[in-house]
């Protein structure tokens, strides 16, 4: 799966955002982001955390023939693996461009700068040496994988100890850790890798650039160093031609840093140390209550959650009893009309010209239908528009005409 690219708009202001020297995280433009150290349960598996980048170091060891042209030197390997659950753009199983540009780093870092005694790991010349293999895993991908990776590889063989073996005769015996304890490996110095990042052909310069910063970024600047200011490594990657001025100030930017970077190491592992000789929870076990385990942790919510129920019934019988009475609510704005269940219909409409509710209520003229009334025979017809409602009016007697009364006393007559 391919990773999502980055916007013109996105590009821009990230560029425009290093022209006015600001980074999105907050940071200045030497500044590293915050290091987090932490170690296993066994000896040599380390967990850095560089900001929201997360890489774990594993180191361990096996018993192999040497090579037939340094058969008194023992091995050292590096793997490095970009796992798809660190970012959609690493894919399982096949090796990027950016990993193999990593492990070869590593092995610049480490293994020409002879920071480690190889020859303390041979065990019989020419037959039997110790052969170190250090496998770093990417858990979270946000920008700088080299020096995260740096410092975790370094920091694992640190703390790795391997077990002690015995040699009688011709036969080897390799001894548990609860037979006799582990002896740790003969570390000289401690390189570490700081990345410079360069925009705008090489004008303006970052420290520690995250994934965003090095998508836009147009050259990248590796320098391994120790806490003794010796270059263990450098490699310049992007197609930019650097002064050698600009090199120089990285080197002395480098150098603040590992030796910062050094003595945090010492720390953790001076820490470690005093926890696992006095019996303390440490490594995998230490981490499960704290939650170091994953990338992105939630903070804690420091709520009480004891006597929950009490508290709830003290707060109902402290609390006053609700008002019977239903306040009239206040109209906000004129024009708003307020409609409810005991209260007084209003409209809220304000007189600008100083009239009076009477006067207001003359003008409104309510326009009714014509009705027709039925009273008996009679049927009478409402014309009037002035008067809001029709008023019935009661029956009249009905006078009979002259000729029905000439009728009436002829028939009289006749009879």
């Amino acid at each position: 799966m391919k990773d999502t690219p980055l916007s013109n708009c996105e590009r821009d202001f990230l560029l425009k955002a290093i022209e006015e020297k600001k980074r999105l995280d907050g940071r200045q433009t030497y500044d590293y982001r915050n290091i987090k150290i932490a170690f296993g349960t066994d000896y040599g598996c380390c967990f850095v955390d560089l900001g929201k980048t997360r890489v774990m170091a594993q180191v361990s060891c096996e018993l192999v023939a040497p090579k037939e042209t340094r058969p008194n030197e023992g091995m050292l390997f590096f793997n490095i693996e970009l796992s798809p659950m660190a970012s959609p753009a690493f894919e399982q199983g096949r090796q990027s461009e950016l990993s193999v540009k990593l492990n070869r780093q590593l092995e610049r870092c480490f293994r020409n700068s002879k920071c480690i005694d190889t020859e303390s790991l041979c065990v019989v010349s020419g037959e039997k040496v110790w052969q170190i293999r250090v496998d770093v895993h990417t858990l979270n991908h946000d920008g700088n994988l080299m020096d995260a990776a740096s410092i975790a590889a370094i920091t694992a063989l640190c703390h790795f100890k391997r077990p002690d073996v015995s040699i009688q005769g011709e036969e080897l015996t390799v001894y548990a850790p609860e037979e006799r304890d582990p002896i740790p490996l003969s570390i000289y110095h401690m390189p570490i890798s700081v990345s410079f990042s360069f925009f705008q052909q090489g004008t303006y310069l970052l420290v520690d650039p995250c994934e965003r910063e090095e998508r836009v970024m147009d050259g990248l600047l590796m320098i391994a160093m120790n806490k003794h200011r010796e270059i263990c490594s450098i490699q310049s990657s992007g197609g930019i031609m650097l002064l050698k001025e600009q090199v120089l100030r990285c080197s002395k930017i480098a150098s603040v840093k590992v030796s910062e970077i050094t003595e945090l190491i010492s720390k953790a592992l001076e820490n470690d140390k005093k926890a696992r000789k006095a019996g303390e929870r440490c490594g995998f076990a230490e981490s499960l209550p704290q939650q170091r385990i994953t990338a992105l942790k939630m903070d804690e919510t420091l709520v009480e959650m004891k006597d929950v129920t009490e508290k709830a019934e003290d707060i109902v019988k402290n609390s006053e009893p609700p008002l019977q009475i239903v306040p009239s609510p206040v109209v906000p704005a004129p024009g708003v009309g307020q409609v409810g269940k005991g209260l007084q219909n209003s409209w809220g409409l304000e007189d600008e010209d100083g009239q009076s509710d009477e006067e207001e209520e003359e003008m409104v003229v309510v326009e009714q239908p014509k009705k027709k009334v039925d009273m008996g025979d009679i049927v009478e017809i409402s014309d009037s528009e002035e008067e809001e409602v029709v008023i019935l009016q009661p029956e009249t007697p009905i006078k009979k005409s002259s000729s029905h009364q000439k009728r009436v006393a002829m028939s009289k007559k006749k009879t």
